[in-house]
């Protein structure tokens, strides 16, 4: 009996370290996703010019305690009302900087990432029960993402949408939906990303469902709150989350701009000219093989309705066709499509594999892999190697010094240019191009202020109007340089501007490689000289 004790508790005990150091797969995608990231890291601060300006504005808060709600980053807008939308993500943005160098951007990055695909993972797994069909959304929802992995404030927002449908789907399940956590989303995301917005239309759109399924059925309806008011309730769950939304929208006037967070989010959209010259903002090019995992993914969608031989519910109808339709008319809605649609897709797939007998044997399987599955919990796994990543991001990067693979290229900014232009400061107003305003901050403010950078919505229509007439050389071009003292203009190498700016007289060519030149006007005609 001794023996047999022993040996139970021995049994009990390998298990027990099984558990902890072998990983979940939760843990896997979470590793993979993590290091994907870390590959990828010199894409996500050279495919956008942004960043700069988001550490630059990250280190003026840290540095002086103080949100700024009034320009002091251009000279063309200076003093200007600002509205600090990124502010707590430029700040976290602004420490991992400190703490290390672009590498420390690009693991924040990974982090955030990471803990996005791993909870979609088991969002998906949730809904659907089968471990197989929801590593596969979850492997394709990242792939269809990573279009939009960014060293930007849209990666937090990636984030915030996972755990506002978790949240929304405990509502609609009955598990215990916490009324609270949806406002404190909120107050996070508002104060993160402009795009605290989708919360907003993702919770009309559960609210909204809920009720049409209603008048479908003619009775509660089959996708809302299951529990019934009862003596100690005084409302239904219908009428409780259509209360939690006057909390939600109040909460996002907690923030350094109150309600003109909101005017500034619908003037920028409802602009038509700007959203037209945002890259982002464009349809998809399906030509373009980082768009092809997108394609897939909706494809998929269109068969698997097609063979869903249960009606979909409206509130999944109505997420699905809302979020297709946003990403079809704009790249930046393909990542937050693809996080929304892989749990109901894995449900749907799900719900096809379970009624056809022949696919049995792919069902048994899938159980066993869950019931290893839940044995395993791998977070060891998941924080060594998330911490030996890091570390050897660090020593990779010290080794190479100033060429580290994190850093900005050459190729795409003008590193040297500023080189020259610190070497070479000038009390004359610059003239920029558009994406290198945010790198132009990064490396010279407070000494050098921009003529214009990425936060359209704060520039506005006018002035990005005048910027484009500057670069294309349309009618009255030369005006809007003197109207803003323009004595130095950085561009491309081979902008049109620089080839007529060249052949004129009072301008020169002062610094030119094969990336920027930057020319300078002549000194008998710069402001106070004689």
């Amino acid at each position: 009996m001794v023996a047999q004790t022993a040996k139970q508790s021995r049994g009990s005990s390998e298990k027990s370290w099984r558990r902890l150091l072998l990983p979940n797969l939760a843990d896997v995608i979470f590793i993979a996703v993590f290091a994907g990231v870390i590959v990828l890291g010199p894409r996500l601060m050279n495919m956008d010019g942004d960043l700069g300006r988001h550490l630059t504005i990250g280190g003026y808060i840290l540095d002086s305690a103080a949100i700024p709600t009034s320009d002091i980053f251009s000279h063309t807008m200076s003093e200007e009302h600002l509205t600090p939308h990124e502010w707590l993500a430029q700040v976290l943005f602004a420490v991992s900087y400190r703490l290390g160098g672009l590498d420390g951007v690009v693991l924040l990055c990974a982090l955030f990432l990471a803990a996005t695909f791993a909870l979609l993972y088991r969002q998906s797994l949730s809904r659907s029960n089968l471990v197989l069909i929801s590593l596969g959304f979850t492997v394709l929802a990242a792939a269809a993402a990573s279009v939009h992995w960014l060293a930007r404030p849209h990666i937090f927002t990636l984030l915030f949408t996972v755990l506002w449908v978790a949240e929304l789907e405990k509502w609609r399940k009955g598990d215990q939906w916490r009324c609270w956590v949806l406002p404190l989303i909120m107050l996070v995301w508002v104060n993160t990303h402009g795009a605290f917005i989708i919360g907003l239309l993702i919770w009309l759109i559960y609210l909204v469902g809920s009720y049409i399924s209603n008048i479908l059925s003619g009775k509660a309806g089959q996708h809302a709150l299951r529990i019934e008011p009862s003596k100690f309730q005084v409302f239904s769950s219908r009428q409780q989350l259509l209360l939690a939304g006057i909390p939600i929208v109040l909460v996002t006037l907690l923030n350094p701009a109150g309600w003109r967070v909101w005017a500034t989010t619908f003037g920028f959209l409802g602009n038509q000219y700007l959203v037209s010259h945002t890259v982002e903002y464009q349809a998809p090019d399906f030509q373009l093989r980082s768009f092809w995992p997108f394609l897939f993914m909706l494809c998929l969608s269109i068969l698997l309705a097609g063979f869903n031989k249960r009606r979909l519910s409206v509130i999944d109808l109505l997420l699905l066709v809302a979020w297709t339709g946003f990403s079809l008319i704009s790249a930046r809605n393909i990542a937050v499509y693809a996080v929304i649609a892989a749990p109901i897709l894995a449900a749907i797939s799900a719900s096809i594999l379970k009624e056809e007998k022949v696919l049995s044997g792919v069902l048994d399987f899938d159980r066993k892999m869950r019931a290893v599955d839940l044995q395993l919990s791998g977070y060891v796994w998941s924080a060594a190697l998330t911490i030996l990543i890091a570390f050897g991001v660090f020593v990779v990067s010290a080794r190479a010094g100033d060429a580290g693979r994190n850093r900005f290229y050459e190729q795409v900014f003008p590193v040297e240019a500023v080189n020259w232009i610190e070497d070479h400061p000038s009390s004359e107003q610059i003239f920029n191009y558009f994406p290198w305003g945010g790198y132009l901050l990064f490396r010279s403010w407070p000494g050098e202020l921009v003529f214009i950078d990425g936060q359209t919505d704060f520039y506005g229509e006018p002035l990005t109007r005048q910027y484009e007439r500057v670069i294309t050389l349309a009618e009255g071009w030369p005006e809007v340089l003197e109207e803003y003292q323009v004595g130095r203009v950085l561009m491309p190498a081979d902008a049109k501007l620089v080839y007529e700016l060249s052949t004129r007289e009072e301008w020169r060519v002062v610094y030119q490689d094969d990336t920027a030149a930057v020319l300078d006007l002549s000194p008998r005609l710069q402001k106070g000289s004689n």
